[in-house]
């Protein structure tokens, strides 16, 4: 097999079509399926065109014959929207195909994914209740919107993530993450989860020790370090790659959402074209599992 788009988006299409078979519904079946929906979202995503309408003109010419129809815009959007649970199952079914899915280690960590600029469009936004205020200090600036809590292998693997606002506790959604979805947890003896001085809490030692897990993070200053401490500054990087890889690549910051299902659906997107890409280049065992490049144009 080649890394090449096309290989790429035919091997997704039929790993999702024979997973999910044929849904059974009431009335007359869509013309696009979910699988050529999901395949549709992935390759949108790895080639960067966020504009929707913009990529339903972009197809016909570009990749002729890959889609035996195409909706409007606006059949598209909605029925992006409506997919946010089968986006997050398909995330799921590729990271459990692989190799990584078993790692004993993970790294978690949070991102800003900004909603609005101006005081004006907060004040007129449908996210209002849902998004906030928060403080980006990697940029240090404030920004409105909702961060991106995201639990991956140290390869850069998606193995859970969570959308919130940005006045939450990165203690509190992490525990709300794995009390949701526990079935993560379940055959990981010795795992390991690697976070930064944000995830340092008593509540949420005793919440990991409960379920077999250990979390390491730096200790403050006036405590004893950690005998691994040493160890974390490279781990860490890492999760800030993966970071990059959602925000540089794949236009993370830039999704255009203005509702909460808008922004859900876009986030769930670029997840799973993360996903969809480190999936392919283990199958097809490239050296950078991570690498978008062969897919990006």
């Amino acid at each position: 097999m080649t890394t090449d788009l096309n290989t790429l988006l035919t091997a997704l299409y039929v790993k999702i079509d024979d997973c999910l078979g044929r849904p059974a519904r009431t009335g007359r079946p869509p013309r696009l399926t979910d699988s050529e929906l999901l395949t549709l979202a992935v390759a949108q995503a790895l080639l960067g065109i966020r504009s929707e309408a913009r990529w339903l003109r972009f197809l016909p010419r570009h990749l002729p014959g890959a889609f035996s129809y195409l909706p409007q815009q606006s059949g598209y959007n909605k029925r992006l929207r409506t997919a946010v649970p089968l986006l997050k199952k398909v995330i799921r079914l590729l990271a459990v195909d692989t190799d990584l899915w078993t790692d004993a280690t993970w790294v978690v960590d949070s991102t800003p994914v900004e909603c609005a600029r101006s005081r004006e469009a907060a004040k007129r936004s449908e996210l209002a209740g849902w998004a906030g205020y928060g403080y980006c200090s990697s940029h240090s600036r404030f920004f409105w919107g909702l961060r991106l809590h995201l639990i991956c292998t140290p390869a850069g693997l998606p193995i859970t993530w969570a959308l919130a606002n940005p006045k939450l506790d990165e203690r509190q959604v992490l525990m709300a993450v794995l009390d949701h979805d526990p079935s993560v947890l379940t055959d990981r003896p010795g795992l390991l989860i690697i976070g930064d001085k944000g995830y340092i809490s008593r509540e949420l030692d005793a919440f990991l020790a409960e379920r077999g897990v250990m979390l390491l993070r730096p200790s403050y200053r006036n405590r004893t370090p950690h005998p691994a401490q040493h160890l974390l500054k490279p781990v860490r990087q890492l999760i800030e790659s993966v970071n990059d890889t959602l925000k540089g690549q794949l236009d993370l910051e830039l999704h255009g959402g203005r509702t909460i299902d808008g922004v859900t659906a876009r986030i769930a997107q670029r997840v799973l074209a993360l996903t969809a890409a480190i999936w392919h280049n283990r199958a097809t065992g490239q050296p950078v599992t991570r690498s978008l490049i062969a897919y990006d144009h």
